[in-house]
């Protein structure tokens, strides 16, 4: 299905820009080119409308560009209002793509875009936090009928999707594309960790080592992100709601204590927890003067930001940075308490989105090939696919491994064998 070319962007004089930093993107995503090849052969997608909520970002473009190889119309919406990449929404809408998406969008736009991906009907979906999912569960039921099923890419989407298959309100297949192991590994672990601090760095230009340094949140991302605190000098303390994460924290190295507790202790604090209100306005107010906050998780309710906004004097400092004064002390947001890796920098590198965005590519690949098959609710993707990511991108990177002998594989297939 051929769509109507519409998009609404910042300026689309950026596009130049935009195409340069897609290709240079692209030569760092060897895999996803090696996937685009076999889907233009294949076109596994032809006469289908693929709709996105995702970071429009030069590595977001190139998973679009693979899907159109495949036979589909593409439509795309920023999953955030300050993730866009304003040279790659331009250079998308000029090779013909329908986007919807620019930085600093307000909140009627965000769900004013979102609507307008719904507007063509999707065939599949391709979601960063569930919102594209949620809508049409909830305002555009008629259009479920077309809908074969969808893609989640984060822990926050799937949280969701568990919720509504919980409540028996899922009415179609998703695959949490989020729980494959790489993309668990290279985006949650080493993606948020590098990209996170990036965007700390970039919006403050702040020293780390020698710090306190709060992580809020222990899971693969909250990992990640305390192993290159640590590694860049800090001094981590990481707060758990979680037993076992907790306990892992600790026999890492880390000291574990509440909120409560590290708040007058640290000198900058992250969360990536997925929840809301894990930072107050109890804890800003016990925090020292010039703590930083920031927040890494998808959405920005992980920190009070209305409360803060209430009960402080905010002056601009500058365009990721704003000061907070509350009973004399400063205290500094980045990105609005939006996820800062991707609004005040980049996101993940490129060679890490390279893994996420072809468990995607197949996940959607995967729905088409097992349409009518799938029970609604949530699904994980098989493990051969997911091994077959890791094995193209250990090629990419010029990585051999050993194969198992007849003898091995006998030996794993029997029980016979012991001492």
């Amino acid at each position: 299905m051929a769509l109507k070319h519409e998009y609404e962007i910042k300026d689309i004089s950026l596009a130049e820009q935009g195409r340069l930093n897609i290709y240079y993107a692209e030569t760092k995503m060897p895999i996803m080119l090696n996937i685009r090849e076999r889907f233009r052969k294949e076109l596994p997608f032809r006469g289908m409308v693929i709709g996105l909520a995702l970071h429009v970002t030069k590595e977001t473009a190139v998973l679009v560009r693979t899907l159109i190889a495949g036979g589909a119309s593409v439509a795309i919406t920023g999953c955030n209002p300050l993730s866009t990449q304003d040279d790659v929404a331009a250079a998308l809408a000029q090779e013909g793509v329908n986007v919807f998406a620019k930085k600093g969008e307000s909140r009627d736009e965000y769900y004013k875009y979102i609507e307008k991906v719904i507007s063509y009907s999707p065939d599949i979906t391709i979601d960063d936090g569930c919102d594209l999912v949620t809508a049409i569960h909830t305002k555009h039921t008629d259009k479920l009928a077309k809908l074969i099923g969808g893609c989640e890419e984060t822990t926050t989407g799937v949280i969701r999707l568990r919720a509504m298959e919980l409540d028996k309100a899922l009415k179609c297949p998703m695959i949490a594309v989020n729980d494959n192991k790489t993309k668990h590994l290279l985006d949650n672990y080493y993606g948020t960790g590098q990209s996170t601090i990036d965007g700390i760095l970039r919006a403050t230009n702040t020293l780390i080592a020698g710090k306190t340094f709060v992580v809020a949140g222990y899971g693969d991302c909250g990992k990640g992100l305390s192993l290159r605190a640590k590694g860049l000098g800090a001094n981590v303390i990481v707060t758990e709601v979680d037993h076992f994460c907790a306990l892992q924290a600790k026999l890492d190295g880390f000291r574990v204590m509440p909120m409560e507790e590290a708040a007058p202790q640290g000198d900058i604090f992250v969360t990536v927890t997925g929840n809301k209100h894990v930072i107050r306005l109890e804890h800003v107010r016990a925090m020292k003067d010039g703590a930083i906050v920031a927040n890494s998780g998808h959405f920005d309710i992980e920190i009070d930001v209305a409360a803060i906004e209430k009960a402080g004097k905010k002056k601009k400092i500058r365009p990721s940075l704003d000061e907070y004064t509350i009973n004399g002390k400063r205290v500094y947001l980045c990105a609005e308490g939006r996820l800062v890796n991707l609004a005040a920098a980049e996101g993940h590198p490129s060679e890490v989105m390279a893994t996420s965005f072809a468990g995607q590519s197949l996940a959607c690949e995967y729905i088409v090939k097992n349409k009518g098959k799938l029970k609604a609710g949530v699904h994980m993707l098989p493990e051969e696919i997911d091994g077959k990511i890791a094995e193209l991108q250990l090629a990419a990177l010029g990585v051999k491994i050993d194969t198992l002998t007849e003898e091995q594989v006998k030996y794993l297939a029997s029980w016979k064998e012991g001492t």
